[in-house]
């Protein structure tokens, strides 16, 4: 049997538009408004994850999900260190050879937080997880999760994390069985989701 997992990146938050390493500051107000806009568009699944920051949380009650003890809860995003809640301009000034590093080497973790690596290893474990039981998942989870997501389901070198984009509320679809993963990337929501009841 298959298992097909669509993974929803969270509406867009201030820290994205300052370039801001995560500090899981609240949605936008354009970001609330275009949740809210989708909101009944997704497609009736068997199983709904939800990634533990508030901006994941905040954008599937937007959408209509269920956050509560319906929602199993899903992977956090890449714990960031030091360097959480700081602009990119701000560490860049204050550390260049370490970001530099952290750009270049996906086992750096010297800014006390955790590697690409690790991220994609730990991503990797979920997704093996949620393959042992065939249906529909919807998870709404952070866009370092979902690049990582795409990395283990290609089998590809952690360094194209990188090369990437994973946008706003877009929906990045994974269906496989015995541990292989077909990918759809980032489709806007709202555009070919079959509206239906979530379960």
């Amino acid at each position: 049997m298959t298992t097909r997992v669509m993974l929803v990146s969270p509406a867009a938050g201030d820290a994205q538009r300052e370039v801001r390493f995560d500090d899981d500051g609240p949605l936008s107000r354009a970001g609330l408004r275009r949740a809210r806009a989708v909101a009944g568009s997704l497609p009736s699944v068997e199983r709904i994850v939800v990634s533990p920051s508030a901006r994941c949380r905040r954008t599937a009650q937007e959408l209509g999900l269920p956050v509560d003890s319906t929602s199993e809860p899903g992977p956090p995003g890449c714990a960031m260190g030091r360097w959480r809640g700081r602009t990119l301009a701000e560490v860049a000034g204050a550390e260049a050879e370490a970001v530099s590093a952290w750009l270049s080497d996906p086992g750096f973790a010297g800014h006390g937080g955790e590697s690409l690596r690790a991220l994609c290893v730990r991503t990797g474990d979920w997704l093996t997880r949620l393959a042992a039981t065939p249906g529909r998942v919807l998870a709404v989870v952070e866009v370092d999760v979902v690049r990582a997501a795409a990395v283990c389901a290609l089998g590809v070198p952690v360094e194209a994390f990188w090369r990437l984009d994973v946008p706003p509320l877009t929906a990045t679809e994974l269906s496989g069985r015995s541990g292989r993963w077909n990918l759809g990337l980032g489709r806007p929501l709202g555009e070919g989701c079959p509206a239906g009841p979530q379960s």
